[in-house]
């Protein structure tokens, strides 16, 4: 009798478990609005059982799975993450669209649980909500180290790093070896940010520049598990499911070792600093009980962790497909470095003072961001219910843009696929007011709006200064005819095979002067 009754309560319990289980994933979502609007979703795709589009989303190049999915249904679609709503865009008029009347609406981010473990607790001042810690963060960044001003006291220091860049690459032409290009720009983004926030350089002899340069790689390991989790985790955390959180908080960990040894190194010069960097300016609003927004010793952690892992892995990235695109077309390479002998000289290494005076570098560049974007997906959550392109948007809604899709978008780009740095050159019937609203509707390698990444300055002085060096100062030579142009998975948007090619010099008077 006793085994009988304990039968019955074990399937009394699975038939809760299974309703609520039904109500979590089966459940419509709210749209009652639709009415009101006078429009309807936008058009869906088939999807699977109960997971929905989820498999669409676990592709190791998802944005190339969304592209086949948006060229067959259309540049805007209503998905499913099991019951919970994702739209994707992948027109570019569609997403100017968004930017121009909803930015404030997609202005915050929807994350997952996992945060309040990621990088340093729930800190990150990139996935902050719009609010007034989001807001003061993003203005020291912008004054203090991102801003033109800034830029312009910085510049010495990216001057210092880009010769020891050539410097670099100079020994292992001389020996002969191989480089990975890849590898080398890594270096050059990583230690010229550390020098620009710290105030000081990466030491090379105790491990603690490839220590840190290895957590970066590491933490860009995470990303797409990290992008998934957002996706998933409102149904997965209602199941009191933790995703991740492990493997995250070991990288964690081991920057917040890292970090708070540079904190305390700061705290003990602080007033010894006479030119202030990014750390010593976040220390003082931290001791500083009147500051416009209170933080903690752990925001400052953060912050430079998403610091590093936003710019260190984007540049070199971008460095490397650039330089790829340009070994591939000798014609462009040519045209280059002609430009840049005319105006730089063959005594001297490139500045960024010379980057205004080079506009066939600059169109490159844009050329080369375009084609690659460092993210080529962008995610916001949509705060209120809204009208997009004729269809509802419900509330809460994980928005999907498709930077990669948009910027090869054949209906607003001439020959998407080729590498035509020519179309980003000034015609003489082109206003610039007119060639900044067409760049504000179709090209977005850095995202757009509130959420735009602030770093986009100093991301084409990094690439424009790098590819111009290499340029100036090498020839290259590959194995093959043609750089392997593949992809890799990941949230960004990485080489599937590094760029490895041998440097030879070419200016002798700089050679002389090493």
């Amino acid at each position: 009798m006793a085994a009988i009754i304990g039968d019955c309560f074990i399937f009394i319990l699975l038939c809760l478990f299974s309703l609520l289980f039904y109500y979590l994933i089966f459940r419509k979502p709210k749209n009652s609005r639709l009415v009101a609007y006078g429009c309807d979703l936008p058009p869906s795709p088939p999807s699977l059982p109960i997971i929905g589009h989820v498999h669409l989303l676990l592709s190791s190049l998802a944005h190339k799975s969304l592209q086949k999915l948006s060229s067959k249904y259309g540049p805007l679609l209503y998905l499913r993450v099991f019951n919970f709503p994702v739209v994707l865009v992948s027109s570019a008029s569609v997403a100017y669209e968004i930017f121009k009347a909803h930015d404030l609406n997609i202005s915050s981010r929807d994350n997952p649980s996992i945060d309040d473990s990621l990088l340093i607790g729930s800190s990150v001042f990139g996935s902050a909500p719009y609010g007034d810690y989001f807001k003061f963060m993003k203005k020291l960044l912008v004054t203090k180290l991102l801003g033109p001003q800034a830029l312009e006291r910085s510049r010495g220091i990216r001057a210092d790093e880009l010769e020891r860049f050539h410097s670099s690459l100079l020994d292992k032409a001389v020996k002969k070896e191989i480089v990975e290009i890849g590898k080398e720009a890594t270096k050059l983004s990583n230690n010229s940010l550390w020098r620009m926030s710290t105030g000081r350089s990466f030491s090379e002899k105790n491990g603690e520049a490839e220590r840190v340069r290895g957590l970066v790689t590491e933490l860009d390991g995470l990303t797409k598990k990290v992008l998934f989790a957002t996706l998933l985790h409102r149904p997965l955390e209602k199941l009191g499911i933790s995703l991740f959180k492990k493997e995250i908080m070991c990288v964690s960990d081991s920057f917040d070792e890292v970090l708070e040894r540079v904190l305390v190194e700061h705290e003990q010069k602080l007033d010894d600093h006479q030119d202030r960097d990014m750390m010593d300016v976040l220390l003082a609003a931290y001791g500083d009980e009147n500051a416009e927004h209170k933080i903690s010793r752990n925001h400052i952690k953060a912050f430079f962790v998403e610091l590093f892992f936003a710019g260190t892995d984007t540049s070199a990235q971008s460095i490397q497909w650039t330089m790829a695109e340009i070994i591939n077309n000798p014609n462009i390479l040519k045209r280059l470095r002609e430009e840049i002998d005319s105006v730089v000289g063959k005594t001297r290494l490139i500045q960024e003072t010379d980057l205004p005076k080079l506009p066939y570098l600059q169109a490159v560049v844009k050329e080369g961001l375009r084609l690659h974007p460092p993210l080529p997906l962008f995610v916001r959550t949509f705060q209120e219910g809204c009208k997009i392109g004729g269809f509802y948007v419900p509330e809460k809604t994980t928005l999907i843009g498709n930077a990669y899709v948009m910027m090869r978008d054949p209906s607003v780009w001439e020959d998407p696929e080729e590498f035509k740095p020519e179309r980003f050159l000034s015609s003489s019937r082109s206003t610039q007011e007119e060639e900044r609203r067409e760049q504000a509707l179709k090209y977005i390698p850095f995202g757009s709006g509130r959420r735009g990444c602030p770093g986009s300055s100093l991301g084409y002085i990094f690439v424009g200064t790098a590819v111009g060096m290499m340029v100036q100062c090498f020839d290259w030579s590959i194995k093959g005819d043609k750089v392997q142009m593949d992809e890799a998975g990941g949230l960004n948007l990485s080489m599937a095979h590094s760029l490895k090619c041998t440097p030879v010099p070419r200016n002798r008077p700089l050679l002389a002067d090493q």
